[in-house]
Formats: C-alpha cells, sequence, structure tokens
C-alpha cells in the first residue's frame, strides 16, 4: 500500500492506494466518528463488493446501513440525491454518521453532496472503484448532480476523511470503462507533467492489459499531480481550474448526447482533441504535436473526433458552464505539451472553425 497526503492544513486527508484494501476495513475505523455508517453503492458494484466491505465494518463494531442506487450518469439528479435523503432520515442518521461512497464517479459525487448538504455536513469517505473515479473524482471534494441543461452545475466543495483505492477492483472494470479512466489520467501529461505524458506513450498499452504495476503508478502519479494542484487551489479560483482540461467542450458532448450515452472519460477525450485543435489554431500547438496526442488518445481506445450536435447546440450548452465568467465561455488550452493555461479570449471565429471540422459526420 502506498499512502499519499492532500494536504489541506486541518481538513488534510489520506489516499491509500494499493491492491486487496477493501478487506482492510481497519484503514477506515479511525475516520469513522461513530460506529455507524451508510454505504452507498449501485446495482452493479453492490453485488461485487458491498458484502465484503460491511462483514468487515461490522466484524469491528460498525452498523452498516446500505443504500443501493440505480447505476449511470442518467441517476445523478435530483431525486436520486433525495433517495439517499429519505434513507438518512429514515434510519435516524446523526450528525456523525459517515457516509461511504462505494463505486465510481457517479457515486462518489453524489454521495459527497449528500453528505455536504444532510444536516449541513456529515463526515463522508471515498472508496472509489473505477480507474477514473480513483485518479481524479475521488480526489479534491468536488461533488455534486446534473441538471437537464447542465452536467455538474449543483454541488459543493466537500472534503473527504480518506480515500480508499483498492486497486482490485479495477480487475472487474469493463474495457470501456478502464479506457475512460485513461482520459482523465492522460489530461494530467497533458496540463502539467510532460514526463509522466512520455511515461503513457511507452506504457498505455500496460494499463490497457491491467497491468498491475502499471496501474498502480499511474494511479499514484495521477494523484500525486492532482494533490498538489488541489492543496494549492480547493476552490477552483485558479490553478485548479487547468484539471478541467476538455471537460467544457466535454460536459456540452455529455449534455447533448443525454447523460450516460457517452462516458465522462470519452467526452474528455473527444473534448481534449478539440482544445488542442483549438489551441494549434491560436498558434501555440503545430499540427505533429495535435497529431501525437490524438495518437494516444487513439492508443487508449479513446474518441478522437466529437459528435455532430451542430455548433450552435455547441455554443449554447458551453454558455453554461461553471468557467464562464463575464459572459465570456473560458478555455483550458495548450500553449505546449505539458503546460495548460485558462483563457477568455478564444476569437470566435476559431472556435466555430475548430467546432465544425472536428465533428463526426453522418
Amino acid at each position: 500500500m502506498q499512502t499519499l497526503t492532500v494536504d489541506l492544513a486541518e481538513r488534510s486527508y489520506p489516499i491509500h492506494i494499493g491492491a486487496q484494501l477493501l478487506a482492510q476495513p481497519e484503514l477506515l475505523l479511525p475516520h469513522l466518528a461513530i460506529k455507524q455508517a451508510v454505504v452507498v453503492t449501485n446495482t452493479t458494484v453492490g453485488p461485487l463488493y458491498l458484502e465484503s466491505l460491511s462483514a468487515g465494518l461490522r466484524a469491528m463494531g460498525v452498523t452498516v446501513i446500505p443504500v443501493i442506487l440505480p447505476d449511470g450518469e442518467a441517476y445523478k439528479n435530483g431525486d436520486t440525491l433525495n433517495s439517499i435523503y429519505t434513507a438518512l432520515l429514515q434510519n435516524r442518521c446523526e450528525r456523525k454518521t459517515t457516509l461511504i461512497a462505494l463505486g465510481g464517479g457517479v457515486i462518489g459525487d453524489i454521495t459527497g453532496f449528500a453528505a455536504a448538504t444532510f444536516m449541513r455536513g456529515v463526515p463522508f469517505i471515498q472508496v472509489p472503484t473505477t480507474l477514473l473515479s480513483q485518479v481524479d473524482s475521488s480526489v479534491g471534494g468536488k461533488t455534486g448532480i446534473n441538471h437537464p441543461l447542465g452536467k455538474n452545475m449543483i454541488g459543493a466543495f466537500y472534503q473527504p476523511k480518506v480515500v480508499l483505492a483498492d486497486t482490485a477492483t479495477l480487475n472487474t472494470l469493463p474495457d470501456r470503462e478502464l479506457s475512460a479512466g485513461l482520459a482523465e489520467v492522460i489530461k494530467y501529461g497533458l496540463i502539467g507533467d510532460l514526463p509522466f505524458f512520455e511515461w503513457l506513450e511507452m506504457n498505455v498499452d500496460k494499463l490497457l492489459t491491467r497491468d498491475p504495476e502499471a496501474l498502480a503508478y499511474a494511479i499514484r502519479r495521477s494523484c500525486e499531480d492532482k494533490a498538489a494542484v488541489v492543496a494549492a487551489d480547493e476552490t477552483e479560483s485558479g490553478r485548479r481550474a487547468l484539471l478541467n482540461l476538455g471537460h467544457t467542450f466535454g460536459h456540452a458532448i455529455e449534455t447533448g448526447m443525454g447523460y450516460g450515452n457517452w462516458l465522462h472519460g470519452e467526452a474528455v477525450a473527444a473534448g481534449s482533441m478539440l482544445a488542442a485543435d483549438l489551441s494549434r489554431r491560436m498558434g501555440y500547438l503545430d499540427d505533429a504535436t495535435v497529431a501525437r496526442i490524438g495518437r494516444l488518445f487513439q492508443r487508449a481506445k479513446l474518441p478522437c473526433t466529437a459528435p455532430d450536435l451542430g455548433c450552435e447546440s455547441y455554443l449554447d450548452m458551453m454558455g453554461i458552464d461553471k468557467k464562464v465568467e463575464n459572459g465570456k465561455i473560458r478555455f483550458v488550452l495548450l500553449k505546449s505539451l505539458g503546460e495548460a493555461f485558462l483563457t477568455g479570449d478564444v476569437p470566435p471565429e476559431l472556435l466555430r472553425q475548430t467546432l465544425t471540422e472536428r465533428m463526426q459526420h453522418g
């Protein structure tokens, strides 16, 4: 097991990374204020891991209340959130009851938001079971739900007490979900870690075949990169916004296609390619660099072209984005490989060219 720390003064917390950590519930016990926990999971992850985690906690005297949600991005909404509140109230949960998110990014986001808002804040723990959630969404305290008009537009910054990333859970992850997680891994290399990007170019095939050492390294390096950014800018007032490379475009794809039809990582990959193309048109990247980025996404079995939603639809949906400031859409772009920046000064004609020419037609 390897342990990293997200340094947020009195709210600092550890990230434990390793195989078979679900069999070590003693790692969670110090972070429970009382011996009562609500484990929120879904219909896919629950049958695989809920009983083993619950049994371990019960063996240490913890009362475990399971909440099983439907699986999928389409259910990351207010109705599902209310079902968590109902379970908490029906079971007479208290302010010191800990919520444990057992699942991927959707479970982590919605459980974290429930924890942030139930009784104005109860403790929660992240137990991510997908690559995407282990390298990205479980770290940093972003929680929330989707709205029909925009992804993640309702939420809160609310940090977990601990993150327990059991790499063995990736053995049951579908290939498509594994690739989706690699989009966020590649993102870290693109925005600020060129040596990691180069490592990924040499090792992406090992990651796809689930080589344990390669996966452990990629997860640790991604978490290190994110933890450093979060410690410097917890509430995304500056540098943390760079973690959203590809997300302004990507969230529009997810919203426009209907939540769940494109996985988040797939939309981020296509969105990152749009960002790279726009960076090229603005004079920052050359053709060879854009092609190099595309090759890595392709090797990771991720889409490099965006769905044809229509240029105006993209512009309209991107106008409902958390990075909009003074009416301007701000984009995370690339000055070079490993160097990202945030700007609202994007020539509209270049943005339209990128959208028009990189959409998948037919």
